[in-house]
Formats: structure tokens, sequence, C-alpha cells
């Protein structure tokens, strides 16, 4: 890998710009910070990530792809915790009234700032009096938390309701549960994707593509019993990586190992831990420049069993790219009981389980006229109580204290037999940016050189990302080669899942500079010779290395 430098991360940033991969957005009116394009070349390569991260995972055999509302309804976030969480905090400078994220302003003196609370960033602010980033001053308000939710209203007029824009795309996983449970025929381990937009109003978005305020995500959220033990073969992974555990620093094993010695936590995350480094792998991170760390006590959400980040070193340092975290039942616990509806699956035992109540249910002829009205909800409430309740006993029902009088009750005992029962599934999930991801692959792809004395940089990038396939150059637009190149260009572009582009100005070595610049794999250059014997030379991006092929046998 390159050296990381300023210098070379300035002159990867003015390349990607020039080059049409990624530029900020809305530039003539000023630009936003926090948004950024996709040009004509970057575009192409988003799909191309994407649609091989979604090939990546349904290749599982077990997992299917769905795609939900970008807007949500207020109830739904209230639910998953978004509305009462999802904050960062914030202070205003004084002085210009930039606002800035409290714990980025301390981060070079405390690395794990943003665990810290209110108080402790007032403190470390007080204490280390950071500069203003927009003005240089040192006059800061009162740290404040902020939600990151963007706002919005669904429906026109008094009708409409509060709503977001989705900070993530699980939430919509989660409450299309039961449909994606018909569909795998009721049966267990199944997952579900969805790749797309996510919001967040960043308080100080920077670092280029690192924190957006529109980004590309995609997560998976797969379902699981917890009573079933899951055993993964994990053989195919038998090179150590680097892992930085909560006890044990960094260490370096294999995933089999981590998980048989307890350090990850789950099978299931260690699996897809493995299949993590394999799609970034192949999209074009660098091995040596991945790691996986373990999510501290004071940073892992207080449902998770476990957590790591898949973490890539480019420009900015070590970088969190992806999260695979062991979330339990949370999810659909809370959607269940802010909605009513059952988010559960059916569990079948080995053997029927023979299950003797003795419990208390009310005496419909002395409790009906008793309660009237609320006959039915006092019949409910009675047999929830504990089989050792003693009556009287009072109950507050719809706002009523109700006394409940022994001859109001009897005795409810009964023997039944049981062949399964309900349960609330537990779910691991890769959470993957797929805007840092390819912000890290041009990062590792991008190498500078010489040729002929002269400075030179391509992209090395895989052919199964690269956003161009192949180049078609004629030597010269007369004597028909012009003709040929542009039959040839049209043709492979007629192809499924190919890519063609046309070049005929300049040198044809500027014209291959062009293309390697891009990161496209192959070039073909029509010439002379090729009007008469029908073929042409194709060359290859990262060897430089060309050979005649027929026309006829080009295939990408």
């Amino acid at each position: 890998m390159d050296e990381f430098t300023p210098e070379r991360l300035s002159r990867l940033s003015g390349m990607l710009k020039r080059r049409g991969i990624i530029l900020p957005a809305f530039e003539i009116h000023g630009g936003s910070a926090g948004l950024y394009d996709f040009g004509p070349v970057g575009g192409r390569l988003r799909s191309k990530v994407s649609q091989t991260w979604i090939e990546h995972w349904q290749s599982l055999g077990n997992i299917v792809e769905i795609s939900c509302p970008t807007v949500t309804p207020y109830a739904v976030l209230e639910a998953s915790g978004h509305v009462g969480e999802f904050s960062d905090f914030l202070t205003d400078c004084l002085a210009c009234g930039e606002a800035s994220r409290a714990d980025h302003l301390i981060e070079n003196n405390h690395p794990n700032a943003e665990s810290f609370s209110k108080s402790q960033l007032e403190a470390y602010i007080d204490e280390m009096e950071p500069r203003c980033p927009a003005c240089q001053a040192c006059d800061w308000g009162p740290v404040k938390a902020e939600n990151l939710m963007f706002n919005t209203k669904i429906g026109a007029g008094s009708s409409g309701r509060p709503g977001f824009l989705r900070p993530e795309t699980a939430q919509g996983m989660f409450t299309s549960f039961t449909s994606i449970y018909r569909h795998f025929r009721e049966r267990l381990p199944f997952g579900a994707v969805q790749i797309g937009k996510g919001y967040r109003n960043e308080i100080s978005p920077r670092q280029g593509m690192i924190r957006l305020r529109e980004f590309n995500m995609a997560e998976l959220e797969y379902f699981i019993d917890p009573e079933v033990d899951t055993h993964h073969d994990f053989s195919k992974w038998d090179k150590p990586v680097t892992l930085i555990s909560q006890d044990d620093g960094e260490i370096s094993m294999t995933f089999g190992e981590a998980v048989s010695k307890g350090i990850i936590r789950h099978g299931t995350v260690g699996y897809f831990m493995a299949w993590t480094m394999d799609f970034l792998t192949k999209v074009g991170i660098q091995p040596e420049g991945l790691r996986f760390r373990q999510h501290r006590p004071d940073e892992m959400a207080h449902y998770a069993q476990d957590c790591w980040d898949a973490e890539i070193l480019g420009s900015y340092g070590w970088i969190e790219c992806v999260g695979i975290a062991h979330r339990g039942c949370y999810d659909l616990e809370s959607h269940e009981k802010a909605t009513g509806q059952r988010l559960r699956a059916w569990r079948t035992f080995d053997e029927p389980k023979v299950i003797e109540t003795n419990g208390w249910t009310t005496d419909g002829a002395k409790a009906g006229p008793a309660f009237r009205a609320l006959a039915g909800k006092v019949k409910e409430a009675v047999e929830e109580l504990d089989s050792d309740s003693c009556f009287p006993i009072t109950l507050e029902l719809q706002g009523e204290l109700l006394e409940i009088l022994p001859e109001h009750v009897k005795r409810n005992q009964k023997t039944e037999t049981i062949a399964g029962e309900w349960f609330i599934p537990h779910v691991v999930e890769p959470a993957f940016g797929i805007d840092r991801i390819i912000w890290h692959l041009l990062d590792h792809s991008y190498l500078e050189t010489q040729k002929s004395g002269e400075n030179y940089c391509l992209l090395t990038l895989p052919e199964e990302v690269a956003p161009v396939d192949v180049c078609v150059l004629p030597l010269y637009e007369k004597d028909g080669m012009g003709v040929l190149a542009e039959t040839i260009h049209r043709d492979l572009c007629s192809k499924k899942g190919v890519f063609s582009i046309y070049d005929a100005s300049g040198s044809i070595g500027r014209r291959y500079a062009r293309a390697d610049e891009i990161g496209v794999p192959w070039c073909i250059t029509v010439d002379h010779d090729s009007l008469f014997d029908n073929m042409v030379t194709l060359r290859q991006r990262d060897t430089g290395q060309q050979r005649r092929v027929a026309i006829s046998d080009l295939s990408f």
C-alpha cells in the first residue's frame, strides 16, 4: 500500500473530482457540507459495488432483498428508540455561531470522546479550551443533545403526520418480518438485505465521504433461534486476521479460533465477519489495511450481546466502515410492544410437553354482574396473577380501582399438551457504509508511479467493480478505423453487464493514461490492420501487456 499523506490525499481528491468519480454536490450554488455526487464514472462504480454486495450475501442461499420507503412514520422510529436516543452532543461557538460536535473538539486528546456524557464533555472543553474550526475563537456555549434525524411531514395540511427521513435501512426489515417469515415457509434461520439511502443531519460533516448527511448504506438482518446452537464451517478462512478484542487488545488469529475461544461471542457473528472480509477484499480493500475491533462496554448498545467493527486504514486513519452486531431480540420486541402485532416465530418441541396450570380465573356468575363491561378485562387480569395470590385484591383497570373479592374468583386447574411455542427471534446484523467503503477502495487502488519520466497514476480496481469494463480506441478516426471502432463499442454496450466507452481524442498513449486513471481493466485498439484481418490489440491495465485477438473472440 502507498503511504497515506496529505499531499497524496489532495492529488487523489483532485483526480476524483476532475474525472467525474466523486465531487461536491450543488457546487455551482456554493455546495453544502456532507453532500456529494457520484459523477458519470462514480455512479457506475457505486452501482457495481452495491450489486456485488447484494449478490455476495444472496449466495448464502437464504437471503432475500427487500426495499422499504425512505420516509418513515414517527411511530416506527419512536418504537425503535431513535426518537429518544439518536443524538449527538453539540456546542455553538458564541463568536461566530458555528455548531460543532462536542466530542470532535477534544478527540485528539481523548480518542473515545464519543462515549463521554454531557457533563464530561463540558468539563473537558472547559479544561482544554479548543479553538473553533471556523473562526479560531475559544468561546463555547453549553453542550446539548441534538437529534440527528431529518424531520418531515407525511401528508398535506392539517391531516399531515410527523415523520422522518430514515436514519438506517434496518427498521423496514423488522416491520416486514411477518412477510419475510412467510416467504421462507416459517423456517429459521433466514435473512433480508436492503440497500439504499440513509439520512443523518450531521452536526459538523467532515473528512469528505467519511461523514455525510445523505449516504448509501446496506444492511443484512439475519433472524435466528437463540436456542439453536450454530455450527459454521470456518475451514476456508485459515489465515490469521487482526482482531482488537475487549480483553486482549490486538491479537492475530483465525475467525474459527476466535469463536471457539469465546472472543467472538456468537458463531454467526464470527461467520459474518469472515464473509464481510471476503466482500471487502473482493471489491479492492487491501487485507493489510483491514482489521476488526470489538466494541468496548461503554460504546455497545445496551441490548447488544456483541458487536465488531470492520475498520479500514486510509488517508483519514482507521475508519469504521462495517458494524457486525448481535442485537438480540430488541428490535422485534420493541415493535411488537408498540403495535400489539405478533412478530414471532414458532418453535416445535422435539417432544410435546405436558403443562399443568393451577391459577385463577373469574366466576362468571358472580364477576359478571359485579364488573359488567369490565368483566372481560378483569378475567384477563385475574388469569395473569400468581397462583399463590390472596383475595381480596385491588386492581387498576382502565383508570378504575376494582376490588376483587374471594367470591369473584375460582381456581383454574388444567392440564394441556403443547407441541411448541412462539418466541421472538434474535438478530445478527452486518451494516455497511457503502460510501465509506467506496472511498477506501479508491484510496487503496490509487497508485502513483512514473512513465517515461512523467508522473502517472492509475486505479487498480478489481474487474468486479471497475466502473468502465473496456475502452475502445481507434488509432485514427479515418480510413474506416473510427467506423469499425464505433461498431465494436456499440456491440459491447449491447451485452448485458458490459459498459464500454469510446475515446478518439489525443495520442494513443494519452488515451491509455486516461483509461488507467479511472481504472478501466481493458483497452481495445483498432488500427489499419484491423480493417483487413478483423483483429484488434487488447491491452491489460495493470501489466500493460498487449496482444492481438480476433474481434469475434472479444468477451467481457
